[in-house]
């Protein structure tokens, strides 16, 4: 969570903030944090005054620690590395959690054409980003070949609560599972009473209500590093009003190797098997879901631009393209994002 700017910025604010949102609220604030996912959570919030910070750290941190129980390759005995590792024809039980992110992560890769594709886990682990970590080159063509991917082998019993092991196939959530961590510790804050609160873990942010003072929950879109002292990009950065709504932003300078002087993300299309080519530095996506946000900033960084801006435009996306040019770094933006922006 940034600090509100001083500098210019362009004002983004949702329909949905009107003259009820602001009002003074009863109760105290509150700055809390803790670890997860690698990253960190952290909040800001007006809590009733009788909610103890114990009470409000244990149940974020409880939503957190049920995701990365579902949903964490990094985690030997999670439920998604238990199906990694199951043997072909086996039905895996999983729980709620991961049933709905595994089910979300499905539709998006069908609604995407494949862009979206939660069976990459093998391709995850050759480049180097998977828990076996780090690679100092990339892996060759015959290793790419070997991997078993494909979202289409994967099969869901919604019903009975399991998901059939063809054999070999390993899940890799990442591009989405944060985000339904964050929707889930909304959910369950709101569930203490918590009607006022910023959320965020690892740059995924959701808002709600507004803070004690009636001001929105302002929060600056992020930018690449590199980006900040281009001079081509002249457009100021973006500041939302994050009210009852959610925010994630991908970007290739987050994780990533270089070799053979060439810069490989994180990000995989997995049509080439391989990392994006990095003409979308980052994407943001604004949306009521901040699961839905986050899968949406990884189906249109593989996408590209021109792709990208029409999916966007035909869902109603809001989203905001940073893309790389020969004359620097220029913004793309969806209708849905400018009508934040007017």
């Amino acid at each position: 969570m940034r600090p509100e700017p001083t500098a210019p910025r362009r004002i983004a604010v949702p329909l949905a903030l009107g003259r009820e949102a602001a009002r003074p609220r009863e109760g105290r604030d509150v700055v809390l944090q803790g670890p997860t996912m690698g990253v960190s959570w952290r909040l800001r919030a007006r809590a009733p005054s009788g909610l103890g910070d114990e009470t409000i750290t244990a149940v974020v941190q409880g939503a957190c620690d049920a995701v990365v129980a579902a949903a964490s390759t990094w985690e030997p005995e999670s439920e998604i590395t238990r199906f990694n590792r199951a043997p072909a024809g086996v039905w895996v039980p999983v729980g709620e959690h991961l049933m709905a992110i595994v089910r979300a992560a499905v539709r998006h890769a069908e609604e995407s054409g494949g862009a979206f594709d939660p069976a990459v886990g093998r391709l995850t682990d050759l480049w180097g980003f998977g828990p076996p970590g780090a690679v100092v080159r990339p892996p060759s063509v015959a290793e790419l070949a070997a991997a078993e991917t494909g979202w289409r082998d994967l099969e869901i019993d919604a019903v009975g609560m399991r998901l059939l092991q063809p054999g070999g196939l390993s899940l890799d959530l990442s591009g989405i599972a944060k985000g339904y961590g964050v929707d889930l510790a909304a959910s369950a804050l709101a569930g203490l009473g918590v009607r006022d609160a910023l959320l965020e873990i690892g740059g995924e942010l959701s808002g709600r209500g507004v803070k004690g003072d009636g001001e929105p929950w302002w929060v600056e879109v992020e930018r690449p590093p590199e980006a900040t002292s281009d001079t081509a990009l002249e457009e100021p950065p973006v500041l939302i009003a994050l009210h009852e709504l959610c925010v994630a932003t991908s970007g290739d300078w987050r994780r990533r190797f270089e070799a053979g002087g060439r810069r490989y993300s994180h990000t995989l299309d997995p049509a080439t098997r391989a990392p994006v080519d990095g003409q979308v530095a980052a994407v943001t996506v604004v949306h009521e879901r901040c699961m839905e946000a986050d899968a949406l900033c990884t189906v249109l960084t593989v996408m590209g631009p021109e792709r990208a801006l029409a999916f966007a435009e035909a869902r109603d996306v809001a989203a905001l393209l940073l893309v790389r040019t020969p004359l620097g770094h220029a913004e793309r933006l969806s209708p849905a994002f400018r009508r934040l922006l007017d």
